[in-house]
């Protein structure tokens, strides 16, 4: 938290899993200690086996946990065919019955997709107005222009600093201004030239700072934007604005 600050940083949006009694203490210490930190909570797709034949569960357990965590967010939430740790008809279920909670909630939803494109994108119709974030993007340009046809934000990490990422450096400049938000995914995918080691947020300014170069603005200019487009998509709702780069 203290090399986040040094870096310019000033909050974080943490990400936790429903019913996960490690992660959740953690988040308790990093909350006591960066009252900045504003949280998420859902069932990540891999974990969505746990809740077959549990199904009715999901709306008090989430909405409890929303209230306990004042979670700005549902998610991680969505689809992974990649893994299929979680057989793929129950991480649909719990999919659709997340999205349903979000929007009696009014909040916004973080997307996890991977290898389900087609059917993420045919929920996320279904479920009707819901607002959100393409988390860790990965897709192309047709995926990215899908995700914005909706309305939702498109989030990069450091993925986009590899040397082999140009097709996602080319939804980099893509993506309008006001659609765009950058992360680290800690502890994983950290960026150039800190690849192979373990991901922070203090990172997030090289991911930033390899945008703003793509998209030919100072990477000032690129964290001020990023800044308005969180508290636009999670805090307008919740908090007053402030800002505050992240």
């Amino acid at each position: 938290m203290s090399r986040a600050r040094d870096a310019g940083l000033s909050a974080s949006l943490c990400i936790l899993s429903l019913g996960d009694v490690k992660e959740a203490d953690a988040a308790a210490r990093v909350r006591g200690l960066w009252p900045d930190v504003r949280f998420s909570i859902g069932i990540h797709p891999h974990n969505a086996g746990q809740f077959e034949g549990r199904l009715g569960e999901i709306g008090s357990a989430l909405r409890q946990a929303t209230a306990d965590w004042s979670a700005v967010a549902i998610g991680e939430i969505g689809l992974d065919y990649h893994y299929d740790f979680s057989p793929r008809p129950i991480q649909q279920a719990v999919f659709r019955q997340q999205l349903t909670l979000a929007l009696e909630l009014a909040l916004p939803v973080v997307i996890h997709t991977r290898e389900a494109t087609e059917d993420t994108f045919a929920i996320l119709r279904e479920a009707g107005p819901v607002r959100g974030v393409f988390h860790c993007f990965t897709g192309d340009l047709a995926m990215a222009q899908a995700a914005l046809e909706i309305g939702f934000y498109i989030s990069l990490a450091g993925i986009v600093t590899f040397p082999r990422a140009e097709s996602l450096r080319e939804v980099a400049a893509f993506v309008p201004a006001d659609k765009l938000l950058i992360e680290t995914d800690s502890p994983y995918l950290a960026p150039v030239p800190y690849r192979g080691k373990r991901n922070e947020p203090a990172y997030v300014g090289r991911v930033a700072e390899t945008i703003a170069a793509l998209r030919g603005v100072t990477a000032a200019e690129l964290r001020a934007r990023t800044a308005q487009n969180f508290d636009a998509l999670f805090l307008a709702n919740c908090f007053p604005s402030n800002g505050l780069a992240r």
